[in-house]
């Protein structure tokens, strides 16, 4: 079994026009797509596409339909020109808890069958029930570095016009992952996520959920009363122009 639990934080720091900054406990799956159907059997608590107390369905990620993660995967390689055969696929994210999740972020970790690391999409979703994935080749470093325009509205105390710096780790026995959000080339806004790597078992994934009871429903009350705070800061509020539902875009 390739697939773990990582508990960890994140961590949100505003740097313009007004400082602001929170962190929070969480805990994440590092989920091997071919793997599910055995997880579901042989853990506890944890079901596929099924209620439980921790659950991950296919509906929340990719085309949000219920279709294979794997198929859609496989589909936006080829059309970035980047070999889909042999390759293993694993998702970072947020699970269900009583069957509900909000993931600001996903990534999707793509491997070749040496076992080296070939793509990233990074899965970026707003509480408007919109997403855009930016889709990544990769060169088989320990520290992976991504740059790209923002194209998809996210925060309403954010303009457009900004680019994004990833920086992450492979996953191994913990995870890093840090965005640095510029705008007019000055930091506006450094973001990133830490975690440290257990086995994805029965215990383990009770006790991360003892640290963390309700985490999705925290996340996403967590947003709403950080942003409710913004704006008695008086951080201008930013409407968005045109709705989406699954944007793709295709990153150098």
């Amino acid at each position: 079994m390739t697939s773990y639990i990582y508990n960890g934080t994140v961590i949100h720091k505003r740097f313009k026009p007004k400082i602001h900054f929170f962190k929070y406990r969480v805990f994440s799956l590092l989920i091997d797509l071919s793997e599910l159907e055995k997880l579901d059997k042989t853990t506890s608590f944890f079901s596929y596409n099924k209620f439980n107390l921790v659950s991950f369905f296919d509906k929340d990620h990719g085309d949000r339909d219920g279709t294979p993660l794997i198929d859609w995967v496989k589909k936006n390689l080829k059309e970035n020109n980047i070999s889909s055969e042999n390759i293993k696929i694993k998702l970072l994210c947020y699970p269900r808890i009583f069957g509900y999740v909000f993931n600001p972020l996903s990534i999707f970790y793509v491997y070749d069958n040496n076992n080296d690391l070939i793509s990233i999409l990074y899965e970026v979703k707003n509480t408007f029930g919109e997403q855009h994935t930016y889709v990544f080749k990769v060169k088989n470093d320990n520290l992976l570095q991504h740059h790209c325009k923002k194209k998809f509205h996210v925060s309403p105390f954010i303009e457009m016009n900004c680019s994004y710096f990833f920086r992450i780790l492979k996953p191994a026995d913990k995870i890093s992952v840090i965005i640095d959000q510029y705008q007019l080339n000055e930091r506006l806004l450094y973001a990133s996520q830490d975690g440290k790597r257990t086995d994805f078992t029965t215990s383990e994934l009770i006790k991360s959920y003892l640290k963390h009871p309700l985490m999705t429903f925290k996340i996403i009350a967590a947003i709403h009363f950080e942003a409710f705070k913004l704006w008695t800061k008086g951080i201008k509020f930013v409407r968005k122009k045109f709705k989406i539902k699954n944007n793709i875009s295709f990153e150098n």
